[in-house]
């Protein structure tokens, strides 16, 4: 079984919070691998965010699972998309 299959089945048995905290390390382990994504303990409980935002992203996960197109979730002030 691979690393990702593994990963795949624990996360299956894993709480919201369990996930929620791997979300969290994964974030900060990448670090700036995605520069629009910070993590910081004082803002939304340390959930990753929209940098200088306090929108989590687990709320944009949420959103495309609920079938919002990507026009609909924009970032703050509307820019990125054309």
């Amino acid at each position: 079984m691979s690393p990702l299959q593994e990963a795949e089945k624990l996360l299956s048995i894993m709480t919201r919070a369990e996930k929620a905290q791997i979300l969290q390390w994964v974030a900060r382990d990448l670090g700036d691998a995605f520069p629009g994504i910070e993590s910081n303990p004082g803002v939304c409980g340390g959930e990753p965010c929209i940098v200088r935002t306090r929108i989590p992203i687990w709320v944009l996960v949420q959103a495309k699972r609920l079938g919002k197109s990507d026009r609909r979730i924009s970032p703050p002030g509307g820019a990125g998309y054309d």
